[in-house]
């Protein structure tokens, strides 16, 4: 542990939890304006006489404007930090669907939803940097956090849009801008506090424990464990409901309510996950994580009652969401100089694969059956495992 010339223990660096808390509300509305898109899919084809598949092309063009752009929006701010893009892209986000809501023709709503993408997008990096900052000598614990606002956002979306949608249609649309604007209302009073925790990370007077060299190696292969999880995430959410459904012959409710058993206690993982980070090797405990995955992904694809299933998926979501923040930490140290680049790759291009990948996993299912398709799956924690594993070990923290 490195000390400063004269003391005798390193500085303890404190959690600004106000920071953190605008931070993750930040993340949530960017998020809900993200997840709405899905919800507002069947209000679009009713009143704007879409089909399914220019309704299906609204969300392709919301993921590709949201998750390839990060990464450029990271490397960007590596170069010059802007805070601004923070309240700029919740607000960017909100606007675009609100517009999409409003506008009459398919391309403009097209456009307008993939420029609430482009929000998504500049929010992201920045948000996970300040995290970062605001987080103190616990980043795992923070990003954990902040991990939680964004599928916080995600899961509010459906139960916030429905309620206006329902009454007042596409025209009750403008409602879901109401929680952003304020968030990034509030984000933009408080930039000046956050460009201070920024600051006093990054400032001549802060205590540095960790290497300055980019170490892309390592990055590389927290990438493909990040790559590995993201196609198990999308491959399970997509397929988990119709698993209960056509394998252990539940009704439609059952199919959903696991699916809700899968989200609320990844929410739980997530902050675990950030807890034990913080405790320990942030390489053991994702090591650890994924190679618990497939054992109990196979137990899961093995048992016959849904009692039993519904026993396994919690340990199995648990441990399927406990290395989520620690994998952008971990991108963050291996990429010191480059932490915006880490930030848009680790939470925007490589999640985005899981849903372009999903497709395949259901091609295989028709042809052959459910059950074998999300046998395959199960290959991808021992891939993320062999991942894991090659990390070096004793990374010096932040």
């Amino acid at each position: 542990m490195a000390i400063g010339p004269t003391s005798t223990a390193a500085v303890e660096r404190p959690v600004d939890r106000l920071a953190l808390g605008l931070l993750s509300a930040g993340h949530f509305s960017v998020d809900l304006s993200q997840g709405a898109v899905p919800a507002m899919l069947p209000f679009f084809i009713r009143e704007r006489h879409l089909g399914y598949t220019a309704a299906a092309g609204l969300v392709l063009a919301q993921t590709i404007s949201s998750s390839v752009l990060q990464p450029l929006f990271g490397g960007l701010t590596d170069r010059r930090s802007a805070s601004w893009l923070m309240p700029a892209g919740v607000a960017v986000a909100s606007a675009g669907l609100v517009a999409a809501a409003l506008l009459p023709t398919y391309g403009l709503i097209w456009l307008a939803i993939a420029v609430s993408g482009v929000g998504v997008a500049a929010y992201h990096p920045e948000g996970a940097r300040y995290t970062s900052y605001a987080s103190g000598d616990r980043r795992a614990t923070g990003m954990s956090l902040f991990s939680v606002g964004g599928n916080a956002g995600f899961a509010a979306a459906p139960v916030l849009a429905m309620p206006a949608l329902l009454l007042l249609g596409l025209r009750g649309g403008w409602l879901m801008g109401v929680v952003p604007l304020a968030a990034a209302a509030a984000l933009t009073a408080q930039l000046p506090r956050l460009d201070a925790r920024r600051a006093a990370a990054t400032g001549p007077q802060a205590e540095r424990t960790v290497d300055s060299v980019n170490r892309w190696g390592p990055f590389a292969r927290v990438t493909g464990v990040v790559l590995a999880r993201s196609v198990l995430f999308y491959g399970l959410n997509t397929f988990i409901p119709l698993y209960w459904i056509g394998v252990l012959h539940q009704p439609a409710g059952a199919g959903g309510a696991a699916l809700a058993t899968l989200l609320i206690t990844g929410i739980v993982g997530t902050l675990l996950g950030g807890r034990l980070a913080d405790r320990f090797s942030r390489r053991h405990v994702v090591v650890v994580a994924v190679t618990l995955t497939a054992p109990l992904l196979l137990l899961l694809l093995s048992v016959h009652g849904p009692l039993v299933a519904n026993a396994v998926l919690v340990p199995l979501a648990l441990v399927l969401y406990v290395p989520s923040s620690i994998l952008v930490v971990l991108g963050q140290e291996y990429l010191p100089g480059r932490v915006g680049t880490a930030s848009g790759v680790t939470l925007g291009l490589s999640v985005s694969v899981g849903g372009l990948v999903t497709p395949a996993i259901g091609y295989v299912a028709d042809r052959t059956d459910l059950h074998t398709a999300m046998l395959l799956l199960v290959a991808l924690p021992v891939i993320a495992t062999a991942l894991a594993v090659s990390l070096p070990r004793g990374l010096r923290r932040v």
